[in-house]
Parts: structure tokens; sequence; C-alpha cells
């Protein structure tokens, strides 16, 4: 594994108990379940009947198990719908939620979110001191882990239940049937794809609409599979209609723009960009912007419109024609021969140029590998939080906003310093709360 992933550790433990009452998968699976995060113990919390801290609470690990196998392909692509955990749906909660599990037990407060390379393991405490019997009092935080870790975790944990339900003679549960059947789905590429496309779009195994689902597969061979899992993110996080390909023939053709692959701006060459999916998204994206602004010699200086299009390989009518929107998304639809069409969804100048900054980005991002179709959605998936933070990065580095508002932390400033840069108010906020400005 790369050295960034050195260090990652997802431990699910159970440490068997005996349990008099319960279905035989429950009394054959038992114990104490502690889970830590690189070296933190999320689980930590006292039992009413003990003043003592507890490392977990007692809970039957098939239905743990059972819950991780059920929801194996969501929590490995489905991303969060929101910034807030406290304002996830409730339809992404039972996937995510560890706390959701139910039959009985007070399961760990813990939201398991990935954006498809990284996972955020979330643990938070017992809102209410007195409602359950086990009270989680651990000081709410995250951890970040790789998603072959929660994975590897999850198996781990899954194959040791399995060897207790077998040594208590408890065979042929719903745990038998299900785990060979995902490990089979798994090894298999197509299935896979389609397994993936579902999750994105917030459904679990087979629940997705088939006429709609086949639409979607047959999509990949025309705008691309890593292009075609975004939409479907960015569907979910809207909850709006997938953009099809169709949607995107029609789009380029009434309000594209042209544009040349080989005129895109390239990073300087003596740069170092961290490992695509071995870090944070915005480390990714920042160190990109910060490359090709090295490559471009800009020293802290805003990028110029007509830079910044020449930049993308087409002209600053892609900016300042506004009358001339796509509907859902910003996006390059490039069509095999070096040409691409270009169209913008912000009818906002700032928005525009941010839109086109991403697109920048996506051509530049190792995971680049060849799909005809670059999206910039409004999911939070690995690549699109790349993708802002390279924009917000190339069109405003935070040293250089830095220098310009001298301490002055005004809103008067901020919105000078957004003039100054031609980007929204909004990207300067976040620049400053992102960088711990704010």
């Amino acid at each position: 594994m790369e050295e960034a992933r050195r260090g990652e550790q997802l431990e699910f433990s159970l440490q068997p108990e005996r349990l008099k009452v319960g279905s035989r998968e429950e009394r054959a699976s038992f114990g104490r379940l502690s889970i830590i995060a690189n070296g933190c113990l999320m689980t930590e919390g006292v039992a009413l009947d003990s003043n003592e801290l507890q490392p977990g609470p007692y809970v039957s690990g098939y239905h743990l198990a059972e819950w991780l196998v059920r929801n194996w392909w969501r929590l490995a692509y489905e991303p969060s719908l929101t910034d807030d955990p406290d304002e996830t749906p409730m339809n992404w909660d039972f996937a995510h939620w560890m706390s959701t599990i139910g039959e009985g037990y007070v399961w760990p407060n813990i939201q398991l979110a990935s954006d498809g390379f990284q996972v955020s393991v979330g643990s938070f405490r017992s809102e209410d001191p007195y409602a359950t019997a086990f009270r989680y009092v651990g000081a709410g935080r995250s951890e970040l882990i790789g998603l072959e870790c929660l994975q590897d975790a999850a198996r781990k944990l899954i194959d040791d239940v399995l060897r207790m339900l077998d040594g208590a003679h408890t065979e042929n549960t719903e745990l038998h049937r299900l785990w060979p059947a995902l490990l089979e789905d798994i090894d298999r590429p197509d299935v896979s794809v389609r397994r993936r496309i579902e999750a994105m779009l917030g459904f679990d195994p087979e629940e997705a609409n088939p006429a709609a689902l086949r639409k979607r597969v047959a999509d990949v061979d025309k705008l691309g599979c890593d292009a075609v899992a975004e939409l479907a993110a960015d569907a979910n996080t809207r909850a709006g209609d997938v953009v099809a390909a169709s949607d995107i023939e029609r789009v380029q053709k009434e309000v594209g723009f042209d544009g040349r692959v080989e005129d895109v701006v390239r990073p300087s060459p003596d740069s170092h960009v961290p490992v695509w999916g071995t870090c944070d998204a915005w480390q990714v994206g920042v160190a990109t912007a910060h490359a090709v602004r090295r490559g471009a010699g800009l020293n802290g200086q805003p990028v110029e419109t007509p830079m910044l299009a020449s930049m993308a390989g087409t002209s600053a009518r892609v900016i300042n024609e506004r009358d001339r929107t796509a509907p859902a998304i910003s996006f390059a639809m490039d069509d095999g021969t070096g040409s691409c069409r270009i169209a913008m969804r912000s009818k906002w100048e700032t928005g525009r140029r941010f839109d086109l900054a991403r697109l920048i980005a996506d051509r530049l991002f190792e995971n680049n590998i060849g799909d005809p179709l670059l999206p910039a959605t409004q999911s939070y998936t690995y690549r699109q939080k790349a993708q802002r933070a390279f924009a917000a990065e190339m069109l405003a580095p935070i040293g250089a906003v830095d220098d310009f508002l001298d301490g002055d932390r005004s809103e008067d400033r901020h919105h000078d310093a957004a003039e100054h840069f031609n980007v929204s108010q909004m990207t300067i906020s976040s620049l400053l709360r992102n960088n711990h400005r704010l």
C-alpha cells in the first residue's frame, strides 16, 4: 500500500460472551463490540448499571455483519448528500448510520460516509443520557480511512462471525447466503459496475427501476463508466433526474462551446501532487492548482478570464455568453478527435469561471482515464471535492487572499477580495473557513 496509507487502521473487535435468550445466530455471535479507528476508540460508553467506562456495548455480531453485507455497495460508493451530518435523509441514514441496525441493541452512534476513496468514520455522543441501556460518552470525533481499510475490517468481522456461527453448529443462516453472493458480485466486473451505479443513485442492489438502470448502464459506452457513476451521485444529491447521454448530446449542440483538448494547460513538470485517492481530496486539488499556477508563472495574481479560457483550451465566450446555460451540470464532452464541447450551468460570471476551472482540473487529475464526459456536479464524491478545491485555490490562492485582506476580516473587505479575484463571496468565505482563518 502507498506510503500515504500507512498507519490507517479500522478494527471491529467482538469479545464473545454468553447469551441465554434470543435466536441461535444471536446467541452464537454475542459479545462486547469495540470499534477502533486510527488508534481512537469510537465506542466508549457507560452502561446504566455501572459507573465505569466500557470499551463498547454488548451486541450480537450477527446483525452488524449482516448490515455490513447488505449495505456493502452503498457504504463504498454512495457519497454524503449534505455536508451536515444532522440533515441526511432517512434512506441514506439506514445505509450509513450504525445506530439504525436495531434488533433491540444499542448500536454505536457511528456514521460511515465514503466519497469513493476515503471513508469518514464519525462517532457521536448519546444525546439523551438516560434514554438507553448504554450511553456513548466519547467526544465527537471523525477519523479518515481508505475505503480498502473499511472493507478489510468488514471482511474480517464477517468471517469471524461466520466462524462463531459454524462453531456453534448454526449454519444455513441468511448471512451464510448473503456473503458468498456478495463475493460473487464483487468478482464480476459487469455486476460491480451495475452495483456501483445503483449505490450512487441511493439504491440497494436490485431496488432501482430495472429499465432506468439499464439506460444508465447503456450510457457507459457513450460517456464512460466513471462519468455515469458521477452523474448518478449527482442525481442522488439533487434528488432529481439523472443526466443521460441523450441530455448531454442535446445540450452540447444547443448551448455548448468549442474547445481543443491539446490546448489545455499543463502543470509544472517539477510538481509533486499526492497520489489520487491516498489522501483528502482537497489536498490533491490544492497541490494540482499550485502546480498549474507555477507552470503558468502566476505569483498570486488573479487569473483573468481570457487566460482562464485559454487554459481550458477554449475562448472567453464560454464565460461571457451567459445566456447559453446547461440545465443541470457543467461539463466537457470529447468527440474522440481532440475536439470537445464545453457547457456551463451557471448564469453568473463567477460561477462559470469556477466551473471552468473545475473542468481544467478534471483533465489533469491522475484518475482521468479517458472517459468522453468530464462532469462538474453538485455531489460530494472524491472527484468533485478535488475539483472544487482546485478551482478555489487556482482562482484565489489562500496566500494571495491573506495578503489582500491584510488582517481585515470585515464583510466589506471579503467583498473586495471577491471582486479582486473575480470569484464569489462564498468562495472567499469557504477558503478562509477551510484554511482556519475564520
